[in-house]
């Protein structure tokens, strides 16, 4: 896929009652499944949304839990809620098993030109739900095909209230006659000639002639029928939700929605293959034209990767050959790199890893091959000795060489890359988003150095030995003489770096403290928005907007965006309330608009996605009454199946009361609205339903021998529709719907002068026994794990999230008041930032640990142990300039860069130290002849491998690619810290050498590798101990 999915472990259960209250659907669906599942094992979650007539509770489970063993627990609770809500009040039911990423291809059905008048929505409405949604069935991957736009065709019995009282009868008389007349039934059989002639009673309607001769009534001996009482015709039913498309009007369409844990790509070529075969069996005039296609974000991603890579690979080929200044060697050593990536890709495919941008996205080939570049660049240093040059070596020589110059060094790649693999330890322990985004590409990471071990042990010795000859000539190759030539500018820098020790140190100290003023002043934000090519909003009208004025408001829209930027946008369609299958609960006053954008080579009018956002933002603002929120398709999804909340932060306000809420969730939005950086402020809309409300007078009721769930019925089936039985098109099933005809639907007057039948025989009017007036209810109650909430979202432009919600809580704290029993949390991505943070914060420290057990394993000595170590702040100070001087926020992303930065920069340390020990264990020279020699010698596998870890990150740094961005942060510190810790140890480190080897003897207790390895394991219990506790704290 295109990146990982980030969804967490939820179930969905939907409940539709059409006919329901906002404030009904809570007290009896809502409370009743969020009481059921509370306290179900696994459960970490609950959120709700209620509304007219929907219901939508979410519960998140552990993501260990599984997929399916939660959906059995709620099934199981279920079936005890389905008998305490009361009949009629709807059915609670699962969603399909999909998540953030399942909708993954997107159509509608269109009209060719010349057809225009041969099909309406209607009809198209049919096809898509008889033939292209029945055969998409069966398809592998495929867990649902969801329904948007059009009418859905039903037999419709338009009453006439007149006729119906001139006659004496009602509604619930109509309702009657068609439900008692329209079945079959069966007697058996008889036998008759040998025979068994099995007996068959037809009575199922089968059209509209059925139907209107349907007798009602017999009065006075005078039958009456349907026909005589109403208009039978096709109807639809009643809509909460349409779709339109590029200015045209209505339209219609489906969501093919992928089982949880698929394979996007594999399931997108197999639904691409069934529209195919689906194309032929649709009427002519009529094809399926999709308009949100994920194999096109995987295509621009993975090209991303591949591109990065591909440029990353070829750099550090090149930069290989040049400075080590062998063809072979630089051939040896880039080998490593197909076979490290086909060794990772075994183990992706064993663990269950997958790939995509973020597991494949981190991938450095320069860190890949530095254990290679040590151990090649030994053996090319050796062969390169006056005696060997010119001659001809025997196997038996050139294996002993070889075997030689890898044991010797093998001691620092070895620990190096042992180094670089607990780094990613904390990468390993996050949860949440973070986890899901991060720990693919620690393990892959993993993998390919894990590769390259084996490798550095096994096949670069062996290669080295096969194909690795002394030169013929004493003739300096091109990369000798580039390192020639630096070793002569670092040698006159070596000597005053050694002369004013105190200068530079002074200097190392100034920046360090610099370094870790800009990072407290430094921004953070939880993630980089990776750009998904097209972009999508959702346009806000006046709570309570009929569905036909936000119809033509989206189409006035479309026709804007169109007539505007008709170079830039392919195609524009707006998703109104919600779906066939609700999952979405979304009200009908808010319109998602997906805009698909044509190549950027076509533009005419913006230079960028960001430039060409502003401006469609200008030219749909001239429309009055709407407000806008704008996001990309997967974002927007991701955001509220995570959250609930569609908006990148969440001001969440808990309490009991609902027009407290509703009040004070307004009070935020003024209080906040003025800040720097909140792009878009939306206040969840809870009130300002238009509602007529039937209030019964039960003192009345008595006096005329009524009940209320007769009147009830007859009220329900007058306006929403009965359905009274089905009708049978061959296979094709359609209701059979009784309600009153559209001119007596239109007013309050209809519903008080419904007449209902009094025991006696006589007719009354509703309004007789009720008082019908208007009275404004809740639009939508919203609930967080068993407790009322409204919130106040806020879109984040042009500034990092930390900081923004920090001037928000200072603001709120200081000038809003909430009554007792009332508080505000924070959520969506401050929220996973902040617990990100957390983690993070307590798990660095704990692979710094096991890092420097490592180092002094490979070293055996405490003082030159903490002196590698100082590489690593000053790593971090290259790290916190680079971010800062490309005005980048720390981020997870930054965050995972400077953890494999640590490792990789105490790597080169470890080298440089390991020569100097070497010289010193020779005993033949004064410890300034040990450093300036042992520095010089040291300079080419320290400059070669920080400047394949740096250009092999290049790529990703100036990427501008689809996906790019998540890498950049990355990217950018490991190039920035790389510099500073390189320049560490070539000037820094050989003074603090100097100084604690011709020093005084430190009193520091001598530990045996005994005690190490015993501190080693303790470290490492205590690490898997504290992250199990923390998985049982956050989750």
């Amino acid at each position: 896929d295109a990146v990982p999915d980030i969804t967490n472990n939820q179930v969905l259960v939907i409940t539709t009652a059409p006919n329901l209250g906002t404030e009904d659907i809570e007290q009896f669906v809502t409370y009743q499944v969020e009481l059921a599942v509370a306290n179900l094992p696994d459960v970490t979650e609950i959120r709700s949304v209620s509304r007219f007539g929907l219901s939508v509770v979410t519960i998140v489970f552990k993501d260990d839990a599984g997929t399916y063993l939660p959906r059995q627990l709620v099934s199981e609770a279920l079936a005890e809620v389905k008998e305490k809500i009361p009949e009629g009040f709807g059915e609670p039911f699962m969603a399909p098993i999909s998540t953030g990423l399942g909708e993954i291809y997107q159509y509608t059905l269109e009209v060719q030109p010349g057809y225009d008048t041969v099909y309406d929505d209607m009809e198209l409405r049919t096809m898509q739900e008889w033939i292209v949604k029945r055969q998409m069935a069966m398809l592998p991957g495929v867990v649902e095909v969801n329904s948007f736009g059009g009418r859905g065709k039903q037999y419709e019995v338009s009453v006439n209230p007149d006729k119906l009282r001139s006659m004496g009868l009602t509604i619930a008389d109509v309702f009657e006659a068609l439900e008692k007349n329209n079945q079959n039934t069966g007697g058996a059989y008889i036998e008759k000639n040998f025979q068994a002639n099995f007996i068959r009673g037809e009575g199922l309607m089968r059209s509209f002639d059925d139907v209107r001769n349907t007798l009602v009534a017999n009065i006075n001996g005078q039958p009456v029928f349907i026909r005589d009482v109403a208009e039978v015709k096709f109807g639809s039913f009643v809509r909460y939700g349409a779709f339109t498309k590029d200015g045209k009007g209505e339209a219609v369409g489906g969501i093919v929605m992928m089982l949880k844990g698929e394979n996007s790509n594999d399931v997108i070529n197999n639904v691409k293959e069934r529209v195919a075969l689906i194309q032929k069996s649709l009427p002519k005039g009529v094809v399926i034209k999709p308009f949100l296609d994920r194999s096109k974000l995987i295509k621009s991603t993975t090209s991303t990767v591949a591109e990065n890579l591909g440029m990353g690979a070829l750099i550090v080929i090149f930069i290989l050959v040049i400075f080590l200044g062998n063809l072979r060697g630089g051939l040896i050593v880039a080998s490593t790199i197909p076979l490290a990536l086909l060794f990772a890709f075994i183990m992706m495919n064993f663990f269950g890893v997958w790939a995509n941008l973020m597991s494949l996205g981190a991938l450095d080939f320069g860190i890949l091959v530095d254990g290679a570049v040590i151990i090649v660049e030994s053996m090319i240093f050796y062969l390169h000795r006056k005696e060997l040059i010119g001659t001809k070596l025997p196997t038996d020589k050139r294996n002993e060489i070889a075997y030689n110059s890898a044991s010797k060094m093998m001691n620092s790649a070895f620990f190096g890359q042992l180094i670089i693999l607990i780094v990613f330890i904390p990468v390993l322990a996050l949860q949440g988003v973070e986890g899901k985004m991060f720990i693919p590409m620690a393990q892959t990471f993993g993998f390919a150095v894990l590769g390259v071990v084996i490798l550095c042990l096994t096949y670069i010795p062996m290669m080295a030995a096969s194909f690795l000859r002394p030169p013929k000539t004493d003739k300096k190759s091109f990369g000798d003489k580039v390192i020639g030539k630096l070793e002569n500018i670092y040698n006159p820098v070596i000597d005053w770096a050694l002369n004013k020790s105190k200068i530079v140190i002074s200097i190392a100290l100034v920046l360090l403290i610099a370094g870790g003023f800009l990072f407290s002043r430094m921004g953070a934000e939880f993630i980089p928005k990776l750009d998904e090519g097209d972009f999508a909003f959702q346009a806000f009208l006046k709570p309570g907007t009929s569905l036909s004025e936000v119809k033509k408001a989206s189409t006035r829209l479309e026709q804007i965006v169109m007539e505007n930027f008709p170079d830039e946008i392919e195609s524009i369609q707006s998703r109104i309330g919600v779906a066939d299958l609700p999952m979405d609960p979304m009200p009908m006053d808010i319109a998602d608009i997906f805009v698909i954008l044509k190549p950027k080579s076509e533009w005419t009018k913006a230079e960028s996605k960001a430039e060409l956002v502003e401006k469609v933002k200008k030219a749909v603002s001239i429309l009055p009454g709407i407000n806008y929120e704008f996001t990309q398709p997967v974002e927007m999804r991701f955001n509220e199946l995570l959250t609930g909340i569609r908006e990148d932060v969440a001001i969440k306000l808990y309490g009991d009361d609902l027009d407290i809420l509703a009040n004070k969730a307004e009070e935020i939005s003024k209080l906040i609205s003025g800040i720097r950086g909140v792009g878009g402020i939306k206040a969840e809309a809870t009130r300002g339903l238009p509602q007529i409300t039937v209030q019964y007078d039960r003192n009345k009721l008595g006096r005329y021998d009524l009940n209320i769930n007769e009147l009830n019925t007859i009220v329900e089936t007058a306006f929403s529709g009965g359905v009274a039985g089905s009708i049978y098109e061959g296979e094709r099933m359609f209701d059979l719907v009784v309600r009153l005809d559209e001119a007596h639907r239109t007013s309050i007057d209809d519903i008080r002068n419904l007449y209902v039948n009094l025991p006696d025989g006589n007719q009354i009017p509703l309004k007789e026994v009720a008082e019908i007036s208007y009275k404004p209810g809740p639009m939508q109650i919203g609930r967080d794990n068993t407790n009322r909430r409204t919130y106040v979202g806020i879109n984040v432009e042009d500034r990092d999230v930390k900081t923004l919600v920090h001037e928000i809580q200072e603001t709120l704290d200081e000038k809003l008041e909430l009554p007792t029993g009332y508080y505000i949390r924070y959520g969506g991505a401050f929220e996973n930032l902040e617990r990100a943070s957390k983690r993070l914060g307590m798990v660095v420290p704990l692979a710094l640990a096991l890092i420097f057990m490592l180092v002094f394993f490979a070293v055996k000595s405490f003082k030159q142990t903490m002196m590698i170590y100082v590489a690593v702040p000053f790593a971090a100070v290259g790290g916190v300039f680079s971010l800062y001087l490309r005005d980048m926020p720390f981020s997870i992303s930054a965050g995972v860069g400077f953890i494999v930065l640590f490792g990789v920069a105490v790597l080169n340390g470890l080298v440089l130290i390991s020569g100097f020990n070497e010289l010193k264990a020779e005993g033949k020279l004064h410890i300034n002849d040990i450093i300036k020699k042992g520095s010089i010698r040291r300079i080419r596998p320290i400059l070669l491998t920080a400047s394949t870890d740096i250009l092999g990150f290049l790529p990703m740094a100036v990427s501008m690619s689809a996906g790019a961005e998540v890498q950049r942060p990355l990217a950018t510190v490991v190039i920035g810290g790389m510099l500073t810790s390189t320049l560490l140890t070539l000037v820094v480190l050989p003074i603090l050498y100097r100084w604690v080897e011709s020093g005084r003897k430190m009193k520091t207790p001598k530990l045996s590798t005994a005690v190490v390895s015993i501190l080693f394991i303790v470290g490492s219990l205590s690490f898997t101990n504290t992250t199990q506790a923390q998985d049982t704290t956050f989750t």
